[in-house]
């Protein structure tokens, strides 16, 4: 069975193997000095590991729902102007694993890493603003493709349940993006491809802090 490697997961347990010196390193990694590691960030961890050497040979659908179900049950949702001191905060998968708390940001983005390291291809997966009509305020999810074209199914931290895009009518999608494009998404419910993600500039800062 293939190890995961991600950094992200090899950063996450070296921050554990250093607990005596977690507050020098959290200067290092954007983590603030009073998120610190406890027994629940060390049940989380091992939780973690155990969930990607688990699924690495499950199915995309599989995978989906045991991405989906760890971060909405293991993290808990914080404004970033709490958590981080900020008022817009798009944290790397390291830091919300680490803190056990993000905002729908972060839930997206580290579901999104996540179901890369376990192999699903990246053409597939968009990170997805919405306008959430229920709640009136923007909203970020994850959507997943099984094909070019096919109605995607959407991972949100709001409700337990993966569920299509056409089931989900309290949504209303503006824009989305991966590691290969930006996407406009249009009225008539077709996308248009505007530009390269690296145009976004808390994407681009995300992934240089990742390296």
């Amino acid at each position: 069975m293939t190890q995961p490697n991600n950094k992200f997961i090899q950063l996450f347990f070296l921050l554990i193997s250093l607990i005596s010196t977690f507050d020098a390193l959290a200067a290092d990694t954007n983590i603030p000095s009073h998120n610190y590691i406890d027994d629940a960030v060390l049940i989380r961890a091992e939780q973690w590991h155990t969930l990607m050497n688990g699924a690495q040979l499950d199915t995309d659908v599989l995978k989906l729902k045991l991405v989906n179900d760890f971060f909405n049950q293991n993290i808990t949702f914080v404004n970033d102007i709490n958590l981080w001191d900020t008022e817009d905060y798009w944290a790397t998968p390291t830091e919300i694993l680490t803190a056990g708390a993000g905002d729908c940001e972060d839930y997206s983005i580290a579901k999104y890493f996540a179901l890369l390291e376990l192999g699903i291809d990246a053409d597939k997966l968009r990170i997805t603003y919405v306008k959430s009509k229920s709640h009136q305020q923007a909203h970020m999810i994850l959507s997943y493709f099984a094909y070019p074209g096919a109605t995607p199914l959407l991972l949100d931290n709001l409700i337990p349940e993966i569920k299509p895009a056409d089931q989900r009518q309290d949504l209303l999608a503006l824009f989305s993006f991966n590691d290969s494009g930006l996407w406009l998404s249009q009225s008539n419910g077709k996308e248009q491809k505007i530009s390269d993600s690296s145009e976004l500039k808390k994407w681009r800062n995300l992934k240089l802090r990742m390296l």
